[in-house]
């Protein structure tokens, strides 16, 4: 099972039609119009009329890609205004703080709330894992909990065995640029509560270029 998939609230029909295509666009990546009218249960031509408008207001923009035998496809994705479209929390006023912090009061002053941070997540995903019994139910537990923080979290379980969490968004983008021990901690917090049977590795980093962090989980005896 993969809760990978858009679900009923995320098309909620009483979304703005703008939102949809830019929300379906965020999670899952280029798109062709056909595709975005499966999404939507809209036909094709309808997803592309919404998609050319979307590229007037400068939104999206499409690009050409062969696909095998015949004319290439063409494939619809977020332009950096669209992604400006989802926000990082705060992100001004959290950057200005982080930047004052270092500032007055050193880089040790950084670490310690860094490292706080860290601590205090730890032992609230620690609590909402307890009585869950292996990997699945944790990596299943771990991306709802991203995702009630704004992180559009989602899994899946590949056919080796191995999981795959993505998130399509992180709320704290500008504080992580700024400040890069914060993304080395939310790892470090992956490892902590998915236990010490768990090797996971950021397979996908969006400060790195990515368009979204992906992690790759697997169990320590498969390594």
């Amino acid at each position: 099972m993969s809760s990978e998939s858009l679900n009923a609230a995320e098309l909620d029909p009483l979304r703005a039609p703008t939102e949809r295509v830019l929300l379906i666009l965020k999670m899952r990546g280029p798109q062709t119009a056909t595709s975005i009218g499966e999404a939507l249960n809209v036909t094709g031509e309808a997803a592309r009329q919404r998609l050319v408008r979307l590229a007037e207001a400068g939104l999206v923009s499409a690009k050409s890609i062969p696909t095998g035998v015949g004319r290439p496809s063409q494939f619809w994705e977020l332009t950096p205004s669209g992604y400006a479209r989802f926000p990082d929390t705060h992100a001004d006023l959290t950057v200005r703080v982080l930047d004052i912090v270092r500032e007055k009061l050193g880089p040790r002053a950084l670490e310690i709330i860094v490292d706080t941070r860290e601590a205090e997540t730890k032992r609230a995903y620690a609590a909402a894992m307890e009585g869950l019994a292996g990997l699945r139910a944790r990596v299943e537990r771990l991306a709802a909990l991203r995702s009630r923080e704004g992180y559009m979290a989602s899994w899946r379980q590949d056919d080796d065995g191995s999981f795959v969490l993505m998130e399509d968004h992180c709320p704290i983008c500008a504080a992580a640029t700024a400040c890069q021990t914060l993304c080395r901690a939310e790892l470090n917090v992956f490892r902590a509560i998915l236990g010490k049977d768990a090797i996971v590795e950021r397979s996908e980093h969006l400060l790195a270029g990515a368009r979204r962090c992906v992690y790759t989980i697997r169990q320590a005896s498969e390594s």
